[in-house]
């Protein structure tokens, strides 16, 4: 690894090395000398910058979070009116094959830690509640434009969106379903709780 010029480069690249860490053999089976041998750096080199490994894998979940809610805000930005948005919204949230599904799958993989990090945990609190309010804004707008007559509360409906969106990654994952599959059956949902039929 090149010699960083600063703490936050330096950070940056533990962050890097952790996470190629967790993908190439899994969050629950890293050690530190895993992460410092990706680093080429010494463990003693990692504990300077993270108290340890537990603290490392907060920052990498925060890290991998934060650009794939950047990626879904991106797309939705781009798009015009409620429909569209939310076209955006689950296409954006569909693990497809390269960067897509590489970050789910690092997502995935560190949710064992949050069963007993609580940092980690409080991450993929905020994670999910960010995701949440992205498809609660785009519902909310549908309804007060009158484009979409919701069964239920946005908020709420998000959540669903959410929930289905973690079980069809898995299923993606494990080989049982394919992103154009997850992205056919969230647009069902969609037509489902919105009573829109562009969806479907």
């Amino acid at each position: 690894m090149p010699r960083p010029r600063n703490q936050a480069e330096r950070r940056a690249q533990l962050i890097d090395a952790a996470a190629r860490a967790v993908m190439s053999i899994g969050a629950t089976a890293v050690k530190l000398r895993d992460v410092a041998a990706e680093a080429d750096v010494t463990p003693a080199s990692v504990l300077y910058y993270y108290s340890d490994l537990q603290e490392l894998f907060s920052a990498v979940f925060d890290h991998a979070a934060a650009t794939y809610l950047v990626i879904r805000k991106d797309a939705m930005a781009a798009a015009e009116g409620p429909v569209e948005q939310l076209r955006a919204c689950i296409h954006s949230g569909v693990p497809w094959p390269g960067k897509g599904e590489e970050s789910t799958r690092l997502l995935f993989e560190l949710f064992p830690v949050a069963l007993r990090n609580e940092a980690v945990a409080q991450a993929h609190r905020l994670f999910f509640g960010r995701q949440t309010e992205l498809y609660r804004q785009v519902l909310a707008h549908g309804r007060d434009t009158g484009e979409f007559a919701l069964t239920a509360e946005p908020l709420a409906l998000g959540r669903s969106f959410v929930a289905l969106e973690d079980g069809y990654a898995m299923d993606l994952l494990v080989g049982t379903a394919t992103a154009e599959e997850i992205e056919a059956r969230l647009s069902a949902h969609a037509r489902m709780v919105t009573g829109h039929p562009a969806f479907g």
